[in-house]
Parts: C-alpha cells; structure tokens; sequence
C-alpha cells in the first residue's frame, strides 16, 4: 500500500468523519493539504506541532484519495505529498492518537514502524 501521512486536531478529523471528507486549513490558504512520508513525520510534528495535545495521525492510502496528489519540494529541500483539494475520509484507513512526549518532542509511532 502506498501510505502518506497528515496530522490534525482531533476535533476537525472527528468534524470531517461527519461532513464525508477533510479540509485543512492550509487548503484554503495555500491550496493544498500538508502531507508527509513515514520518515518525514517526527520532523513535521517537532517542526509544527511541538507540545500540542489532542493530535491525530492519519493513514491515507494514496491509491484511494480522489484529488489529485503531487510530491512538490518544500523549504528544507525535500519531496513532501500535496492532496489538491479535499481528503475524502474513505482513502483513510487508520488513525491513531498522536501525542508528544513529556519533553513536547514526538517519535515515530510504533504503528508506523510496522508498515516499514
């Protein structure tokens, strides 16, 4: 399975589940949803979400996802996944609670080493 990754709020992921599809902020402001590879998401979560609470992390399968996605290059210099308009929830196939450490650091979740 091809497996990209995208952390959000717990709020706006049980939001999306009601709607039938996600939106993240960024898709309104930069038009496109932020997404990331296995080995690219404890830098994104220490990067943008250090010491938040009540995050979830998303399993998408690629193949599934209706809009169209591109490996776009960010700041750092890296291929990052893009999703050009709204997640639908059916390409999700796992979520699981996304919390930093007591040092508001986050390591690969245990869930995610397993797919490797």
């Amino acid at each position: 399975m091809n497996t990209i990754f995208h952390i959000t709020e717990r709020q706006q992921w049980e939001q999306a589940k009601n709607l039938g599809s996600y939106r993240a902020d960024s898709l309104d402001t930069e038009g496109f949803i932020h997404c990331s590879k296995s080995i690219q998401i404890v830098k994104v979560a220490n990067k943008f979400f250090n010491n938040q609470k009540d995050l979830v992390l998303l399993f998408i399968n690629s193949k599934k996802v209706q809009a169209e996605i591109r490996d776009e290059e960010a700041e750092i210099g890296e291929l990052f996944p893009h999703i050009y308009g709204e997640l639908n929830i059916d390409a999700v196939y796992q979520v699981i609670d996304f919390a930093p450490g007591e040092d508001g650091l986050f390591e690969l979740p245990q869930e995610v080493v397993d797919l490797e």
